[in-house]
C-alpha cells in the first residue's frame, strides 16, 4: 500500500508528464460536492470540456480520469480546428443517487472562480437540467436547454460524428465506407450510443449491444427489434466493428488479444488503457483504430458553436468533416508507420506549437 507521500509524488509526476496548466479540487461539505477541474492547455483558447459525474473506486482514479479526459480535449479541439483549449471536470458520486440543485449550483461557483479559463458542458452522468443549475452561478457553461438559449442535447451531434468517423475507418479497413451487413458491437447505449445505433440500423448493419443498465438496453430493443443483446463477454463475439461508447480503457492487454474485429471506432473517451502500448497492439494485430478524440468531436463542435451564435446546419456540416479528418489521420499513420492515435496526437501538437509560436511573436 502506497504512503500518502508516495501518492502525492506520483500525482505531481503525472501532472508534469501530461503537461497540465492547472488542477482544482472542489469540496463543499454542505452540498456534498466533491469535484476535480483539470485544465490541460489553453494555447488555442479557453479550456472547454464536459463535467462527468461518476462513482469512482478511489479519489486517485477520479483524478487520473480528469487528467486523461482533459488532455484528450486539448487534442480534440486542436485536430478539429477549433479555437479552444482542453479541460474536463469530474464530480465524484453516483449520478442516479447523489444529484441535487445545491450540488450543481455550488459546482457552478467553482467554475466561475476560474474566470472563464474553463467552460463546462454535459458529459457522462450529467444532463441539460444539471447544466441549467450550473448556469445559475456562472455564464461559463454550454449545452444548455433550448429554452435557455442553448443547443439542447449534444448527443445526436456526437453520435453523427462517430458515425462519420466509423465510416471513414471502415473505408480504410474494408475498402468501402458502407456499413451495410457489417457486424457492429456497440458497448454502451446511453444518449450517444442509442443515436449511433439508429444510424447503424438505418444503413443495414447487424448490431449487438451491451450496457450495465437494463433500462438503456430496453430503450434500444423496443425501438429496433433486430438489435441483439450481448450475453457474456463482448470480446468473445465475432464482429467486424467494435464501438466502445461507455467509459474508457476497454482496449487493454486482455481485450485486444481476444478482439475479433477489423476496426474500432466509438464515442468513449480514452479507449486505450495505455495509448502507446495498446495503440501499437492494435496496429500489430491489423486492427484499424479511429482515434477517440477525433471521431467523437461532434459534441465539442456543437457546444463550441453556442459561443459564437448557434447554427444547427453549420454544426452538422462541420461534424460531417470528421469523415475526412479521420481518413487523413489513418493515411498519416500508414505513411509514417505509426498507429492512428499517435498520428492524431502529432497532428494536434503541430497546430498547438504553430499557434503558440504566433502568440509569442511581439
Amino acid at each position: 500500500m502506497q504512503t500518502v507521500a508516495a501518492q502525492e509524488k506520483q500525482i505531481f509526476e503525472l501532472l508534469t508528464a501530461m503537461g497540465h496548466e492547472q488542477v482544482l479540487f472542489c469540496n463543499d461539505e454542505v452540498s456534498g460536492l466533491r469535484a476535480i477541474i483539470a485544465i490541460h492547455n489553453t494555447v488555442l483558447g479557453p479550456a472547454l470540456g464536459g463535467t462527468r459525474m461518476w462513482e469512482y473506486a478511489s479519489d486517485y482514479d477520479a483524478l487520473v480520469d480528469a487528467l486523461r479526459l482533459s488532455q484528450g480535449m486539448t487534442y480534440k479541439a486542436a485536430v478539429s480546428g477549433l479555437n479552444l483549449g482542453g479541460g474536463k471536470a469530474v464530480i465524484l458520486g453516483n449520478p442516479r443517487q447523489h444529484k441535487s440543485e445545491a450540488l450543481f449550483r455550488r459546482y457552478g461557483k467553482f467554475v466561475e472562480s476560474v474566470n472563464g479559463k474553463y467552460i463546462t458542458a454535459e458529459d457522462v452522468g450529467t444532463t441539460k437540467q444539471d447544466m441549467e443549475y450550473i448556469s445559475a452561478e456562472t455564464k461559463h457553461v454550454t449545452g444548455l436547454p433550448e429554452h435557455k438559449g442553448g443547443s439542447g442535447d449534444p448527443s445526436p451531434v456526437t453520435a453523427y460524428g462517430v458515425y462519420m468517423g466509423m465510416k471513414a475507418t471502415a473505408k480504410k479497413t474494408f475498402g468501402t465506407e458502407s456499413l451495410n451487413g457489417k457486424k457492429v458491437v456497440v458497448q454502451g447505449v446511453g444518449n450517444v450510443g442509442r443515436n449511433l445505433v439508429d444510424h447503424l440500423i438505418n444503413e443495414g448493419a447487424h448490431v449487438t449491444i451491451a450496457d450495465i443498465f437494463e433500462d438503456q438496453i430496453l430503450a434500444v430493443t423496443k425501438k429496433h427489434a433486430s438489435v441483439k443483446v450481448a450475453t457474456g463477454d463482448i470480446f468473445d463475439l465475432d464482429m467486424d466493428v467494435y464501438a466502445p461508447c461507455a467509459l474508457g480503457a476497454t482496449l487493454n492487454d486482455d481485450s485486444i488479444a481476444r478482439l475479433k474485429a477489423g476496426m474500432v471506432a466509438g464515442a468513449a473517451n480514452n479507449q486505450l488503457k495505455n495509448t502507446e502500448i495498446h495503440g501499437k497492439m492494435l496496429q500489430e494485430k491489423g486492427i484499424w483504430y479511429g482515434p477517440d478524440f477525433v471521431v467523437n468531436a461532434g459534441g465539442l463542435m456543437n457546444v463550441y458553436s453556442e459561443l459564437e451564435g448557434y447554427n444547427r446546419e453549420a454544426v452538422m456540416a462541420q461534424t460531417e468533416k470528421i469523415f475526412d479528418t479521420t481518413l487523413r489521420i489513418l493515411d498519416i499513420a500508414s505513411n509514417e508507420n505509426t498507429h492512428p492515435h499517435e498520428a492524431a496526437v502529432r497532428l494536434a501538437d503541430r497546430r498547438i506549437a504553430a499557434i503558440k509560436h504566433i502568440n509569442s511573436v511581439l
